[in-house]
């Protein structure tokens, strides 16, 4: 059986007396930012070619979700199972079969011209990259101690908007002077180049030759979790496991629509085309990675105030989530700027709120299912959002406020998981194994 034990105190774990010596847990960070950048530009050329795709291949709004759709739907079953892979096979070779397997499929995106051929391309891309999350989520685990974990988490989860950002800076140009299919080279080619240093530097704490005594003393400051396995099944029968799957349900289909229509949006609202969707998505993009970091770094320093790791937390939570309120005043301003600071400013709010969600799981859970449990949430996610860019696209497709009415949704969207959240888990309980099992 599983066992509930409180964990409302902010010094939940004792302190090694003295700071450890080195910082080898940041470098992993950062080759876990580089990941997630990649991961993003890969996924992002895609939203930003749509008007050049469409046009060219002569597809309406309903194709464009349909393919997206694949995408997310091979995501939803990479996710699931990754996370579970990630569990047996570890961290180091999991995650290079996942960025092999996905950089591969970005390229191979280059090499077709229909709908079906896209989906297909689209669909294997979706099911590698499913495998990033888990394998970052049980990376920070295994070499940050708990108080650290928001702020690591919050700065490999910038990856992805830093992704989405240096995407429309590589993807108009490259397009422009070399075509579309470049594209997909292009930036399908980065994770080829990751894998090298990955490889090279990347070990398990505990077997990592520059790892000193102290800095390794510190990263295991927090209690040793319990060595049993633990089932799927027995997994879904706890509330904490529910909160995440539910967090990720309602906030991930919101960011995958900024994603894959800002683009589109901002094109067909305020005329901004390939040559200039450039700034605009810059600005969003940016916003993006500060709302990471800060969300990361706002429940750790309500920590060090001496907030309550639950109080930390949902707080940091309910702030981004009002933050993403006013943004279905997006589809209703005139000026273009105006647009682009409200959709940034969710940008940023969705970050810095996912950062904290992401360290729900590693608060709660034994660090052996961090990665089954990241793996059930974006798999569950991921066919929500399968279901949401159907949706998307029949709206846009057949209603005059098409885009007033997502953004509607995406406004509301984060108060109510907020809310759920905290019924779910009205206090963050760690799961642990009882001795007795």
């Amino acid at each position: 059986m599983l066992a509930t034990a409180p964990v409302d105190a902010p010094n939940e774990t004792a302190r090694p007396s003295v700071g450890p010596t080195g910082n080898v847990r940041w470098k992993i960070c950062a080759l876990l930012f580089f990941a997630a950048m990649i991961n993003y530009v890969d996924r992002a050329v895609f939203g930003i070619l749509k008007p050049k795709l469409m046009t060219e291949l002569n597809w309406n709004e309903e194709t464009f979700a349909n393919v997206t759709a694949s995408f997310t739907f091979a995501y939803a079953l990479g996710y699931g199972f990754a996370g579970r892979a990630m569990d047996l096979l570890g961290v180091r070779v999991g995650y290079a079969l996942c960025v092999a397997a996905w950089s591969a499929a970005a390229m191979g995106n280059g090499l077709v011209r229909t709908a079906l051929g896209f989906s297909f391309m689209r669909g294997a891309l979706g099911l590698a990259e499913g495998g990033n999350f888990p394998a970052a989520i049980k990376s920070v685990s295994q070499w940050f101690p708990k108080r650290e974990r928001a702020l690591a988490t919050g700065i490999f989860n910038s990856g992805s908007s830093v992704g989405a950002l240096v995407a429309p800076m590589m993807v108009p140009w490259i397009t422009e002077n070399y075509g579309w299919p470049a594209a997909f080279y292009a930036t399908g080619f980065l994770g080829f180049i990751w894998l090298v240093f990955w490889w090279k530097w990347y070990e398990a704490p505990e077997r990592h030759p520059s790892v000193s005594a102290s800095e390794l003393a510190y990263i295991q400051s927090d209690p040793i979790d319990p060595p049993q396995a633990i089932s799927w099944l027995e997994l879904l029968r706890h509330r904490q496991v529910w909160a995440f799957i539910v967090g990720m349900s309602l906030s991930s289909p919101i960011w995958w629509f900024y994603l894959y229509w800002a683009a589109g949006f901002l094109y067909e609202r305020f005329g901004f085309d390939l040559k200039n969707i450039g700034p605009p998505l810059v600005v969003i993009y940016v916003s993006a990675d500060v709302g990471s970091i800060a969300g990361g770094w706002l429940s750790g320093w309500l920590l060090k105030r001496g907030w309550s790791l639950n109080a930390a937390r949902k707080i940091t939570l309910l702030v981004c989530a009002l933050c993403v309120v006013p943004v279905f005043g997006a589809a209703l301003v005139t000026n273009g700027w105006i647009a682009v600071g409200l959709i940034a400013l969710a940008a940023a709010a969705h970050q810095g709120f996912s950062a904290n969600l992401y360290t729900l799981v590693s608060d709660m859970a034994p660090r052996k299912v961090v990665s089954s449990i990241v793996g059930l949430g974006g798999m569950a996610a991921g066919f929500v959002g399968m279901g949401f860019q159907i949706g998307t696209g029949y709206v846009l497709e057949h209603w005059k406020s098409g885009y007033l009415a997502i953004l509607g949704v995406a406004s509301v969207s984060y108060l109510v998981n907020v809310l759920i959240i905290h019924l779910l888990v009205p206090r963050l309980e760690p799961m642990r194994i009882d001795s007795a099992a």
